[in-house]
């Protein structure tokens, strides 16, 4: 074949090959899609805590001695003025007896200066004796009732220091171990054991600035503050087992300032305890709703990608196209979480996947129990017949 005859044949083979159309591109890929909702958010917080007693006393003797007995169980309730330890007293009654003593002769003299001035002072007047004479007396005798009245002091003193060897209880409550065993010389900065008053029981735990000024704002609409307007806010405590125990709390204590180091702020918390069940030195966790975000947007948790610090989240427009967007994200709400800004109600985002999209890329959003484009579920009544009839 000449070289001309293939010439047409070439140009026509060209003319074909232009006429081929492209592939056609593939199908947008199906995405998993959720609506933003909005609704009423209450945002809680919650804090650890430390238990403690409602009242603690440190039960210190008031007299120096050696211990002589023990008269509570370790770790029992103990009443008011129960006594609890007694030192030896028979150091500070013998005190007590030479006191008396003193205060027996005072008495004596007294009263010998006393009839002195009533058979002096007639005898006086009558000119039968120096005026002199019976003032001196009279001092005297006053002189012998201030003698006295420092004698019957020192014997109440004296009293005082032999009942303060029945070391007694400052308060209701659970006695602690004995810090010293009989025999021991103790004095007044001996610290013997410790009485806590466990019902109620105060529980202590700090918040942040912005929660002290949302809550501090929630009792505010009531007009009173924390502690008057405790009831306002109840508090739930969570022990360490994990389980919520059933006497709700209510704040009894602010502290006056912040701790400048960690911008917090001590409270104290008061809760029932029967059976004194809950004891000091206990952890727990403190909740209490601190606001109400109302027509908050939520969205779930699983939609957000975090990227080099900044939540984002796909959102699909009416045309069905991807777009990325950065959103400022709010306090969690179960598996959902609040979208402060940068999505509005109703906004369809990708709840899997989104690492796979791309900004304007196109998908095939679909709706939570929606089946896919082309799915089937089943084989058709015509189908069965004619497999049937295979």
């Amino acid at each position: 074949m000449t070289r001309k005859n293939l010439l047409p044949l070439s140009l026509l083979f060209l003319a074909g090959c232009a006429r081929t159309s492209p592939p056609p591109p593939p199908p947008p890929i199906p995405v998993p899609v959720v609506a933003a909702t909005s609704e009423n958010v209450q945002v809680t917080g919650e804090w650890v805590a430390t238990l403690d007693g409602y009242v603690n006393a440190q039960i210190q003797p008031q007299a120096s001695g050696y211990l002589v007995r023990q008269d509570y169980a370790e770790g029992s309730v103990v009443q008011k003025d129960q006594v609890l330890f007694e030192i030896d007293p028979r150091p500070l009654q013998a005190v007590e007896d030479q006191t008396r003593g003193s205060l027996a002769q005072a008495q004596a003299q007294m009263e010998l200066a006393a009839i002195n001035v009533q058979r002096d002072t007639p005898l006086a007047a009558a000119h039968a004796l120096a005026k002199s004479t019976v003032d001196t007396e009279i001092k005297t005798l006053e002189a012998d009732k201030a003698n006295v009245m420092t004698a019957r002091a020192n014997v109440e003193a004296a009293e005082l220091n032999v009942g303060f060897t029945k070391v007694r209880s400052l308060i209701d409550g659970v006695a602690g171990l004995a810090q010293l065993q009989v025999g021991s010389l103790v004095g007044t900065t001996s610290v013997l054991t410790s009485v806590s008053q466990l019902d109620p029981i105060k529980v202590y735990f700090f918040i942040s600035e912005q929660e002290y000024l949302a809550l501090s704002t929630r009792v505010g609409t009531s007009g009173g503050d924390l502690v008057s307007s405790g009831n306002v806010i109840p508090l739930t405590l969570t022990l360490s087992n994990g389980k919520v125990y059933p006497h709700k709390g209510r704040i009894i204590f602010v502290d006056r300032s912040v701790t400048a180091q960690t911008g917090s702020l001590k409270l104290a918390a008061s809760f029932e305890n029967p059976g004194n069940l809950l004891r000091p030195g206990e952890f727990a966790r403190v909740t209490a709703e601190t606001d109400v975000l109302r027509g908050a947007i939520l969205i779930p948790q699983r939609a957000v990608n975090v990227l080099q610090g900044l939540d984002q989240v796909v959102v699909i427009t009416q045309d069905n196209t991807a777009h990325v967007k950065t959103v400022q994200l709010g306090p969690q709400k179960g598996q959902k979480v609040v979208v402060s800004s940068g999505l509005n109600a109703g906004d369809q985002v990708v709840t899997e996947g989104m690492d796979k999209l791309k900004d304007g890329m196109k998908v095939n959003p679909q709706q939570p129990g929606a089946k896919p484009a082309g799915a089937s579920g089943g084989a058709t009544g015509s189908t069965a017949k004619k497999s049937k009839g295979k």
